[in-house]
């Protein structure tokens, strides 16, 4: 049997990789596994959505788990309600940022947490051996629709992040992607006290308004809007609600890591601890870190909830676009993150740049070449081989996810297999957008040669350098 979990749960096209008759298994095997009498269940605004979820809640209740269904709720709603009501786990239908044609399924702990990699092992190999028990007639598990669970969630988080004193009602447009978030952050930053725009705040599957990953170049386009609604900050999110992406009306996109570096701030500005980020995040994290004592814990993309269960102390566990706040819960919270950069705004009377003014910013390129499945494996050992190449006797390299490359020049590339989509990704830092550029036309280059080799004409090269 094929691997079924990668960076960030079980995702792909449905039907091909992600059908009902999956989601059945993963609803039996998760509740075999942590011997489950009740499991909550939802899912975001994807047309199979409704499909995958049913059949999630009938494998949890075949072997004997009552199925709590929270209906079409964000990410993080689900991750809230499992711990809220008191479940032994938690499954969530989505795809994320992937095209409308993709599904998912992600599990949960009774912590609300998402499952660690050895756990999801040991579901596959459930699965693999079909080693659960089937209840009999008499004790199989109930079905329960949960009403109100959006309602509560927002009522909660908007009590965490309710600013304490108001110095100015910062004017926030939010693009929701066509997204489950629609539900949820437009009204969660009304309720804390901002005059709130939306952007594609309907919920629709087909995600007509813009792919759902809120990248630079897919957002940029509509910074026009945010100008002409004079709005102080403009955010952005994916089709769950998990990932935030910020943008400065006047300048453009924020480079994620300096998001986490603004909040790393602040949060250590509070108490000292540790800073658990993934191995894309760049330099100016690391300054803020090492300027105010605290400790960088880095580990494999998709796996931050991992490093924060091996380190106590965490202050925050982020990736670029996601962040675990362990005050408000141990799961991602992009709505929650929304919250906490308006709050902020809200009390010191500050827009987005003078806020961002606080942290580092290094000229920064994040790209995805898109390719067939069957070469891709190919084309990432050449494009290693270079960067390799790249790097002399006086770089550092890690390889704990893919290959990252830190040159003297305090630089570094990184080059790594997407888990969720046919895809090598590209990121890196340099001391100038030219230079960096540079860098990266070379592992392009790298990368589009080989295909033509192997027959592929030409490769689907996504994203951009920001300064």
């Amino acid at each position: 049997m094929r691997r079924l979990f990668g960076t960030a749960g079980i995702r792909g096209r449905y039907l091909e990789e992600v059908s009902p008759h999956l989601a059945v298994e993963v609803g039996m095997a998760l509740a075999t596994y942590v011997k489950a009498s009740k499991v909550v269940i939802g899912g975001d605004g994807r047309l199979t959505t409704p499909v995958l979820k049913l059949a999630a809640a009938v494998g949890a209740m075949t072997v004997g788990a009552n199925a709590i269904d929270v209906g079409l709720v964000p990410l993080p709603t689900l991750a809230w309600s499992v711990r809220k009501y008191g479940s032994d786990g938690g499954i969530y239908i989505t795809a994320s940022h992937n095209p409308p044609t993709d599904n998912g399924i992600k599990v949960f702990t009774a912590k609300g947490m998402e499952f660690p990699e050895s756990d999801e092992r040991e579901l596959e190999k459930i699965i693999r051996e079909k080693s659960w028990r089937l209840a009999d007639w008499d004790s199989v598990g109930k079905y329960e629709a949960r009403l109100g669970a959006l309602e509560d969630y927002v009522e909660e988080v908007s009590s965490k992040v309710m600013p304490a004193k108001v110095r100015r009602r910062p004017k926030v447009l939010v693009d929701t992607a066509n997204g489950a978030p629609s539900l949820a952050t437009p009204n969660v930053l009304r309720s804390i006290g901002a005059d709130v725009v939306t952007l594609n705040a309907n919920v629709d599957g087909r995600f007509p308004g813009r792919t759902p990953e809120p990248r630079p170049d897919v957002l940029e386009p509509f910074l026009p809007v945010a100008k002409d609604v004079g709005a102080h900050v403009f955010l952005a999110q994916d089709g769950d609600g998990d990932r935030l992406a910020v943008l400065d009306p006047a300048k453009g996109f924020i480079k994620q890591d300096r998001i986490i570096a603004l909040i790393a701030k602040r949060k250590l500005e509070e108490k000292k601890g540790t800073i658990v980020v993934s191995i894309d995040v760049g330099n100016a994290v690391r300054d803020v870190v090492e300027e105010l004592g605290g400790k960088l814990y880095v580990v494999k993309l998709g796996k931050t909830h991992e490093g924060l269960l091996k380190n106590p102390d965490t202050l925050i566990a982020a990736e670029p676009w996601k962040l675990i706040d362990p005050s408000w819960g141990p799961w991602i919270d992009g709505i929650y993150q929304a919250g906490l950069i308006v709050k902020w705004m809200a009390e010191e009377g500050k827009d987005i740049s003078e806020l961002m003014s606080e942290v580092p910013n290094y000229p920064q390129a994040r790209y995805s070449l898109k390719m067939p499945k069957h070469v891709r494996d190919q084309v990432f050992e050449t494009m290693k081989d270079e960067l390799l190449r790249m790097a002399g006797e006086d770089s550092e390299i890690i390889t704990i996810d893919g290959l990252r490359v830190n040159f003297p020049d305090r630089s570094w590339l990184l080059i790594r297999k997407s888990g969720t989509e046919p895809k090598i990704r590209i990121y890196g830092e340099a001391e100038s957008p030219q230079t960096l550029e540079a860098m990266i036309n070379k592992l392009v280059r790298t990368a589009t040669s080989t295909l033509r080799k192997l027959g592929v004409k030409e490769v689907k090269v996504e994203g951009k350098i920001i300064p």
